[in-house]
């Protein structure tokens, strides 16, 4: 099965106990997530896609991150970030140990902050607002935009137009939320696709 094949088939990120102990990595128990429930319950009407989310995550420990992984190669400036494809390159299972956790939700989190002069819709035009504006304050401010010019267009389809981003503020929160609490307790992400 190719690269593509497998990301076709949809992508999971499993909150799993670090470091294994025997074979396989055990995954962590729903109820270290259970409190992403009452966000779910107190969400507003409008922010469905932030509950579900987050009512997954307190069901499964889990993330369905196959929507999230063009926006966070795209933030974070690597490829294939929640596939965990560093250490699959380096014949290691596919985890994101507790450190890359960290590293995510630490990107998801300044981005939230900064997108939120930009409003509460997350699309590919605002994302490349944000992005321009941060790169733009870089001590190769430059170079920097050349490479953001160049993701910009890979993530553009063969008649030029971009993926259709439409995520809110609060379910990019959520998803921070996650990463942020495997970081928390130790825990590390099986990518399982």
């Amino acid at each position: 099965m190719t690269g593509s094949e497998e990301r076709a088939m949809g992508l999971d990120n499993v909150a799993v106990q670090w470091p294994r102990t025997g074979r396989f990595y055990e995954p962590v128990d729903a109820q270290e997530f259970a409190d992403f429930a009452k966000f779910a319950e107190a969400a507003p009407p409008e922010a469905g896609p932030a509950a579900a989310l987050a009512s997954h995550i307190a069901r499964s420990a889990t993330v369905r991150a196959t929507a999230y992984t063009d926006l966070i190669d795209l933030l974070l400036g690597l490829e294939g970030v929640l596939y965990a494809t560093e250490a699959s390159a380096e014949d290691e299972d596919p985890v994101i140990d507790p450190d890359g956790c960290a590293w995510i939700a630490g990107g998801l989190e300044r981005f939230v902050a900064s997108h939120a002069s930009y409003g509460e819709r997350v699309t590919f035009d605002t994302t490349a607002q944000v992005m321009r504006q941060a790169l733009a304050e870089a001590r190769l401010a430059s170079k920097e935009l050349r490479w953001l010019d160049t993701q910009l267009d890979a993530l553009r389809d063969e008649h030029g137009h971009p993926p259709q981003w439409s995520f809110s503020l609060l379910e990019l929160d959520v998803l921070a939320h996650f990463y942020r609490r495997c970081t928390d307790r130790g825990y590390a992400v099986y990518a399982d696709f």
